[in-house]
């Protein structure tokens, strides 16, 4: 028997000699690899994206929304109608075992002043619970208080934005600002969180105690009102089991029966986000899957090459055997050849596919992540392809009949 580096030699010759018609064979295994590749890092970049949104904006998240109201026979959205308080925010705290943290907010846009420095952002009233409830910290300073709230007291914290647009390189902290004309100090500046899945800043924002914007800031319809209560469960398993306490308190709060319609609404913002994940997780193995098609048809143009090979060299394999070759040795002559082709299209497009993956994420901007998992599946599967589509032609090779073989022209 034959040994496997010379029959790898013998192998490497033959596609050397046919250099052209080896290169084409391959070019199926490098499309195929380098797509499958650059389709699961496009795949892999967009879940992580979404992973890392989900922890900028939080875990285990609930938001309660104001129900909708109606003008002229016409509905309008969710959020239209003031049905939510700070009271609720505060029993929802209180009564929910489920429910960890509770931040009532009241928000609109302001222009803000410090010196010759202005900029327009987003203005949240809110309370202490905010930092837990949305997983922030602060960079530098301290959060206001309960003691703040119950006083109305004028005091800020500054988004990340906010502070480069107004301080620059500065520190904000201590110093003294306008909101709507309105001195504010500044007494701390957030950690920054960066976009969220809609491309909204979330570091171009002001916190303020929830009562100074009810009073001194924006003013409402009526005392107490908020326009959302983002609320915080215990863990991921207790989301629905607070979602339920939630709509069971505030029903009988507002006194909303079986069967009328509730004039709140309870999102699971944690459940919409992991849903879109899904989703996406889904799309790029879809994405990969119809990539790989080029895998097999690149496995279909290998073994017909092969068979070609076959015929071309038959009066070689009928003299190989006269020598004293075996069948196995045949065969695995014709098994390495099939196998070489496809892994050495395997490495190529495995080089193609992350320099695609970088390229489309620097021309389109998409995120992008190559795994070592995902090279060495694909350049698996494509060792596999030549296999499975080399064993027929090795096989026919290793039935030819001596004497026909040396006969044949």
């Amino acid at each position: 028997m034959i040994g496997i580096p010379s029959t790898f030699k013998i192998s490497l010759r033959a596609l050397r000699a046919n250099k052209m018609r080896s290169a084409l064979t391959m070019l199926g295994i490098i499309i195929g690899v380098g797509a499958v590749i650059t389709m699961l890092a496009v795949g892999t970049g967009a879940r992580e994206r979404i992973s890392a949104q989900m922890a900028s904006i939080g875990s285990n998240l609930l938001i309660v929304m104001p129900g909708s109201s109606t003008s002229g026979g016409i509905r309008m959205g969710s959020g239209t109608q003031s049905t939510l308080t700070q009271d609720d925010a505060e029993a929802i705290a209180r009564e929910c075992p489920a429910v960890s943290d509770v931040a009532p907010t009241f928000n609109g846009v302001a222009q803000v002043v410090y010196g010759n420095q202005n900029w327009s952002t987003g203005v949240i009233g809110t309370t202490p619970g905010i930092l837990p409830v949305r997983d922030w910290s602060l960079s530098s300073g301290r959060v206001f208080t309960e003691q703040d709230v119950r006083n109305a007291t004028k005091v800020c914290l500054l988004g990340q934005t906010v502070v480069d647009n107004l301080f620059g390189n500065a520190d904000p902290v201590g110093q003294i600002i306008r909101i709507k004309k309105i001195p504010f100090m500044v007494i701390g500046v957030l950690a920054p969180k960066g976009q969220t899945d809609r491309g909204q800043d979330q570091d171009d924002t002001i916190f303020v105690p929830l009562t100074t914007a009810q009073k001194k800031i924006f003013g409402t319809p009526f005392v107490g009102m908020v326009r959302s209560i983002t609320v915080k469960a215990k863990s991921a398993d207790d989301l629905a089991a607070a979602e339920e306490q939630i709509n069971e308190l505030l029903s009988q709060r507002h006194r909303i029966g079986p069967r009328q319609e509730k004039d709140f609404t309870v999102r699971n913002l944690t459940q919409m986000m992991e849903a879109r994940e899904q989703a996406t997780q889904v799309m790029g193995l879809l994405l990969a899957a119809i990539a790989s098609v080029s895998l097999l048809v690149g496995g279909i143009g290998i073994m017909n090459i092969m068979l070609v090979s076959v015929t071309e060299r038959t009066r070689e394999i009928g003299i190989r055997m006269s020598v004293g070759a075996k069948t196995w040795d045949i065969r695995l002559q014709f098994i390495i050849e099939a196998l070489t082709l496809s892994l050495i299209g395997g490495v190529i497009g495995i080089i193609l596919g992350i320099s695609g993956s970088k390229i489309l994420s620097a021309l389109v901007g998409w995120a992008t992540v190559v795994s070592p998992l995902s090279v060495l599946m694909s350049f698996s599967f494509s060792g596999l392809v030549g296999l499975f589509f080399g064993f027929y032609p090795a096989y026919k090779a290793s039935l030819l009949n001596p004497i026909d073989a040396l006969h044949y022209e």
